[in-house]
């Protein structure tokens, strides 16, 4: 199965609390939180991986 990223966004402006990534088989093993930004307010540096 793919993986799921979960994500939080930090930034005490941003409406958005969390969401998921789902990968396809062919991502890469070394794509992080790092590579994305927040789809709500478009910053990279307050993104955080939620650990279940």
């Amino acid at each position: 199965m793919p993986a799921t990223l979960e994500v939080a966004c930090t930034d005490d402006k941003c409406e958005l609390d969390m969401f998921e990534l789902h990968y396809t088989y062919d991502m890469p093993d070394e794509v992080g939180v790092g590579d994305f930004t927040c789809p709500y307010c478009g910053e990279r540096e307050t993104l955080e991986a939620i650990e279940l």
